[in-house]
């Protein structure tokens, strides 16, 4: 796996952080919070410029926002006990091969 690919997958996993944060910011009056949300924010933004030198937009982009949907999804019922139905886990599941197929057909890089 590639430099920019890792950097990728770097940026989604951060995306997450701070998705999930916004939850325990309470509209940005949580300082600590609020600062780790940003902080986490710029990070991924970053990394995601960083990969696009090397990756496809189109790709890149939905890989990004894919890994944060997965990942907030997934937290959302873990840590806010959000329904976890069959349908909803079957869609997260067809984010996840999305991902895959549009690594697959982009090509190493």
């Amino acid at each position: 796996m590639s430099t920019a690919w890792l950097l990728l997958i770097a940026a989604g996993l951060l995306e997450v952080v701070w998705a999930i944060g916004l939850k325990y910011t309470e509209g940005f009056s949580r300082l600590v919070p609020s600062a780790i949300t940003i902080a986490a924010m710029i990070a991924s933004v970053w990394l995601l410029a960083m990969a696009l030198k090397s990756i496809p937009v189109g790709t890149g982009y939905a890989v990004w926002t894919g890994i944060g949907t997965v990942g907030t999804a997934i937290l959302g019922i873990i840590l806010f006990s959000e329904a976890a139905t069959l349908a909803r886990i079957a869609c997260i599941c067809l984010i996840v091969a999305g991902i895959f197929g549009l690594n697959l057909v982009s090509g190493k890089t």
